[in-house]
């Protein structure tokens, strides 16, 4: 009876330790960024928005190196040793998309004006922990090509990004520094920000949010293939789980 009883303390406490941190909340980090070769006046020609779950936090201008702290988010990590790689991150990227332009702008419209490039890159960690990237492409706020950091993979989703994939994936430098920054630089910078953040994104109530400039679509990856367990369907499933057990010791 004893040996039952130990059996079963046992399988209780290893039922708990499976069920518990199989689940966690999810968050996404974003940055939208704007290429504009012919700037107006006082405009600046590389600007990046910076948002947290869809919260916008910075503005920033690649080519005098300002930022702006649009809530209390940014404010709350500007002293980490993460920020201060995360602007160095951000000027190389607004550098290279402005070197890339040239190459990249459908030949159709370069006789229509000046386009603006935006790009958006987005890493983000899921329910079950695991966490992805990707980034989209286009011009003048079009959508036109995305790209799945995980997998390498391109998906034109509009004519004027058949140019921009046709350049880029057969340029490994390129496609390898979008994949590093986005599945290695912002995931780094997601899981640092997020030990001051996560109570922060639970408290804030409706922050400040403005359109991103390109329009986020859902990329392959984040597709959701079945219905989100929720913390308290896990906790049914213990609760079941222990019974079974506590039925099979008796027997």
């Amino acid at each position: 009876m004893g040996d039952s009883k130990s059996s079963l303390g046992f399988l209780v406490l290893l039922v708990i330790v499976l069920f518990s941190g199989t689940s966690s909340d999810p968050h996404s980090l974003s940055y939208n960024f704007t290429i504009d070769p012919w700037p107006r006046d006082d405009q600046p020609w590389c600007e990046v928005q910076g948002e947290v779950d869809q919260k916008v936090f910075l503005s920033y201008d690649c080519g005098t190196a300002k930022i702006k702290y649009m809530s209390p988010l940014g404010e709350e990590v500007k002293s980490m040793s993460a920020w201060e790689a995360q602007t160095v991150t951000l000027r190389d990227t607004g550098d290279l998309l402005q070197g890339q332009m040239p190459d990249v702008t459908p030949e159709k419209h370069t006789d229509k004006g000046p386009l603006t490039l935006q790009a958006r890159m987005t890493c983000w960690r899921e329910d079950s922990g695991h966490t992805s990237a990707s980034w989209g492409f286009g011009f003048n706020g079009q959508l036109c090509l995305l790209f799945d950091s995980e997998n390498g993979h391109w998906t034109v989703v509009h004519p004027g990004g058949r140019q921009m994939k046709e350049k880029w994936e057969n340029d490994s430098a390129v496609t390898d520094f979008f994949r590093t920054v986005s599945m290695g630089d912002c995931r780094a910078w997601l899981q640092a920000f997020l030990v001051q953040w996560e109570k922060m994104l639970k408290t804030l109530a409706s922050p400040t949010t403005v359109p991103p400039t390109v329009q986020p679509t859902v990329p392959p990856t984040e597709q959701p293939t079945a219905p989100a367990i929720s913390p308290i369907t896990w906790i049914a499933l213990g609760v079941l789980a222990i019974f079974v057990i506590m039925g099979i010791v008796a027997w």
